[in-house]
């Protein structure tokens, strides 16, 4: 038998075409996107996607319990009973009402605020910068709760030693009163929220090209003039940031009214819509209904966020 050999290939045969340098540059970027949006991906499926699709199917069905509700319940099905439930409940929507006047007096105020503070900062006429920074964020490294308890304390009357200060210069306030109990809550949230965001317009001011300031400067701005005409119109985006932020946790309000509700009747079980949905849940059992005002609440903060992001959008466009 005669066996066939391939030719050895000639010395002069042109390599085999290998890929473009552009080519591979996409393949290793799309791979190291892949790595890195995996983890994220991950933990968003986890722990936002599959507990929304779990919160919208417990609030399409409810517990039917038999007679006088001694007898064994079964899940029945019912569409969007509860929706309409949520929605027609008088208490769920004077909670929003709530959250909207608080969100009124908050908002502005932890921003123009803690923008305040980042511009000082920024400015140079504090020294020691650095003690001045861990001072003023030290509040937001104090859990909530913790938080919540001890001005709680200072709130109640009898036992806060402010009040007492206060009684003995004839000054007569009540924290807890009907018209004072909201404020107070900002104020709890205020002194966590501040430091935080003071850091984000810090950070954000930092970097700021020098040479910008330096030609205001020279162009004979003052400092407050620089602050306001030259600072705060570049770092436009972080504050629009900082109000997406506080108005989601605004919207989250639970802790500080849920601690209150102890002490004072004019915060009732249901003062917030996140009380809304704990009392609804853990006191009287109505998943279902408590499933329903979660979804709705997550449809509310969405939107919110949504035109807070394509309001700053068309004002950035505009100025461009």
């Amino acid at each position: 038998m005669s066996s066939k050999r391939k030719a050895p290939p000639s010395a002069g045969a042109p390599p085999p075409p290998a890929d473009p340098p552009r080519r591979t540059g996409r393949r290793q970027q799309r791979i190291a996107a892949t790595v890195l949006l995996t983890p994220f991906t991950a933990l968003l499926i986890a722990v936002f996607l599959i507990p929304v699709g779990y919160a919208i199917y417990l609030s399409l069905f409810s517990e039917d319990h038999e007679g006088l509700g001694f007898g064994g319940g079964r899940t029945v099905f019912t569409g969007l009973r509860s929706y309409l439930s949520v929605l027609q409940d008088p208490s769920f929507l004077s909670g929003f009402g709530t959250i909207a006047l608080y969100c009124v007096i908050f908002v502005p105020l932890v921003v123009i605020s803690s923008l305040a503070l980042a511009l000082v900062l920024d400015s140079g006429l504090i020294r020691l910068r650095r003690t001045a920074q861990m001072l003023v964020y030290l509040p937001h490294a104090v859990p909530g709760i913790i938080a919540a308890v001890i001005w709680l304390y200072l709130y109640t009357p009898g036992l806060s030693p402010v009040i007492k200060l206060f009684a003995q210069a004839d000054i007569t306030i009540d924290f807890l009163g009907l018209h004072t109990v909201l404020p107070s809550i900002v104020n709890i949230a205020l002194w966590s929220g501040l430091g935080y965001n003071m850091i984000i317009f810090y950070a954000a001011l930092q970097a700021l090209p020098r040479e910008v300031i330096e030609a205001a400067t020279i162009d004979g701005a003052g400092g407050i003039r620089t602050a306001l005409q030259v600072k705060v119109p570049i770092v436009r985006a972080s504050v629009v940031l900082v109000c997406m932020f506080s108005l989601i946790g605004a919207l989250q309000l639970f802790t500080e009214p849920m601690l209150m509700n102890q002490a004072t009747p004019m915060v009732n079980s249901r003062f917030t819509p996140n009380m809304y949905i704990y009392d609804a849940a853990f006191r009287r059992n109505n998943y279902g209904l408590a499933s329903a005002a979660s979804v709705i609440l997550l449809i509310v903060t969405c939107v919110l966020s949504y035109a807070v992001t394509r309001w700053s959008g068309r004002r950035e466009r505009r100025v461009g």
